[in-house]
């Protein structure tokens, strides 16, 4: 029988780093919003939740990097939206963005997690920032607690 490893959903504690893309900032303030209301429920204090905005994208995995090396938090969660648009920005976007906050989770010693909508149309974007699908700001800031129960673990 295997001994499963099952993370605390507690951030009591914890510092986190929110980076945030302000381009569709419509749909990304729900992001934060939902974001922050998950950590506050699983014991992250108002004050230990840092939010940086940056342009877009593209910059999350910079300044996400930044962070996870200077070590000012005990995770870090990066949000933003892409909607598609009649270019092949889209695509080239959200594959680069993903795969670099990806490295930067690999490459540090703190968890980062993904909380980039990719979607076709505003309304889904909406649907997924506090509609009826749900909040992926919420749901990316819950993984980020769970990571850092496992790492402290």
């Amino acid at each position: 029988m295997p001994n499963h490893k099952r993370a605390r959903l507690d951030g009591t504690g914890c510092r986190v780093s929110i980076v945030v893309s302000r381009f569709n900032d419509f749909v990304t303030r729900r992001l934060v919003d939902g974001a922050v209301e998950c950590l506050t429920a699983h014991g992250v204090a108002d004050a230990s939740v840092d939010v940086y905005w940056v342009g877009g994208a593209f910059e999350l995995p910079q300044l996400a990097g930044k962070l996870s090396r200077d070590g000012r938090a005990d995770g870090i969660v990066s949000l933003g939206a892409l909607i598609r648009g009649e270019t092949a920005h889209f695509e080239v976007l959200a594959t680069s963005v993903a795969d670099a906050v990806e490295r930067v989770g690999e490459s540090g010693d703190v968890p980062v997690t993904f909380g980039v909508i990719t979607c076709d149309t505003m309304e889904q974007a909406i649907d997924r920032a506090g509609g009826k699908h749900g909040n992926v700001g919420w749901n990316a800031a819950l993984t980020l607690v769970e990571m850092m129960s496992h790492y402290r673990a």
